[in-house]
């Protein structure tokens, strides 16, 4: 028989399934042999659900009460919910669960060593022991440890190796990836506590970035080159805080690796315009393993950290700076500053933490991130000069 296409009585079961010959609708007297009717779904973000986990973490944290920390675990567990809903496939909800595991677990592990500055060590795995790289490794991770900081390496071998040897078990943090030809840590980390496996790189590059306050690269392969540039980029753009950035290696012929990186950067992107002059400000080559220690704690002689409210960059300072001092950073980056003038203050109202600090704060044109890297170290001339 022939169906007529406009007929609106038909089934919404697809062009191939069409149903023949229908009768008019009539109410079913007895439905009990179907299946029960599947209730409205309900939206994560609803009154009802958001009501439910708001019960549920009480639960788990009473104490907390109502905060923000609160309102970001709400947050997350509803984005949670949301996935399935959103129909996401096991292979990517296996990746996002692992994902957040793996911080999880990380953060908790570098949680218990809040205080200790921490400086991460980029370097190739086939490092030789007996090379001069190496050798510069473990005495610069020494150095450093020896001024009250912690090292974190990939917890591999050569460079890796090399970072935990100069400093010890004691003060080293490993932060592994499970790749098929590299199974086991250095025999410095492995076994130790502060020894973190991870299955994804993405979240092992957040930890070597977010848990440190200085990156320091030797000479290595694809690994140390995605490490080094990725480190730049975040820092160039602002999505990291500013640290310093040392390039160190070997004395001797064969270690001459970072006059051709440098070089590679002059030659092929500056010169093109792909980065600006003010970028060469983003890392520093160091002459040996001292100047890079150095290096690495001038930066921190008197600036403390920063952090944004609203557009207003606020940088902590350990001591204040003359009312010269001050005149003379407005005068030699106004360009940073996109209204108003850099002010020597105390803390925002919207800070909670490091309140006995003195503050430099000005309202940033949130550009030329490099040039922020050269007021840093300008703060700290000035405090040097003026002590």
């Amino acid at each position: 028989m022939t169906i007529d296409p406009n007929r609106t009585d038909l089934a919404p079961h697809g062009p191939h399934r069409q149903e023949l010959d229908p009768t008019d609708a009539v109410e079913l007297k007895d439905e009990s042999a179907a299946p029960p009717e599947q209730p409205e779904q309900k939206r994560p973000d609803s009154p009802v659900i958001q009501k439910a986990i708001d019960d549920l973490i009480c639960e788990c944290a009473p104490a907390e009460k109502e905060s923000f920390r609160i309102k970001l675990v709400r947050d997350l567990v509803t984005t949670a919910l949301k996935l399935i809903p959103d129909g996401r496939d096991t292979g990517e909800l296996k990746l996002m669960t692992a994902a957040m595991k793996e911080l999880r677990y990380a953060y908790r592990v570098f949680g218990a060593y809040p205080e200790p500055h921490k400086v991460t060590i980029f370097g190739s795995a086939r490092t030789p022991e007996d090379h001069t790289d190496y050798v510069a490794a473990v005495e610069f991770s020494r150095m450093m440890a020896e001024a009250g900081w912690m090292a974190i390496t990939g917890a591999g071998d050569g460079i890796m190796k090399a970072g935990h040897e100069g400093p010890g078990r004691a003060s080293s943090f490993g932060v592994a990836i499970r790749l098929p030809f590299e199974t086991t840590a250095n025999t410095v980390i492995d076994g130790d506590d502060k020894l973190i496996h991870f299955r994804y790189f993405f979240t092992r590059k957040l930890m070597f970035l977010s848990q440190s306050e200085a990156v320091v690269c030797f000479p290595g392969g694809f690994g140390t080159m995605d490490e080094a540039y990725e480190t730049l980029t975040l820092v160039q753009t602002g999505k990291a805080s500013m640290i310093p950035i040392v390039l160190v290696e070997g004395d001797g012929k064969e270690s001459n690796y970072w006059d051709g990186f440098i070089r590679f950067i002059k030659d092929e992107l500056l010169s093109r315009g792909w980065i600006s002059p003010e970028d060469l400000n983003l890392f520093y080559f160091a002459k040996d393993p001292a100047d890079a220690t150095r290096h690495v704690l001038q930066f921190y002689k008197n600036y403390h950290s920063s952090r944004y409210v609203r557009d207003d960059l606020i940088i902590r300072i350990k001591t204040p700076l003359s009312d010269d001092a001050v005149a003379t950073l407005n005068d030699e980056f106004k360009g940073l500053v996109k209204k108003g003038n850099i002010t020597q203050r105390g803390p925002y109202t919207e800070e909670s933490d490091h309140l006995d600090l003195p503050r430099l704060a000005f309202t940033h044109t949130r550009r030329q991130f490099a040039l922020v890297r050269k007021l840093i170290d300008r703060i700290n001339e000035l405090s040097t000069a003026a002590g």
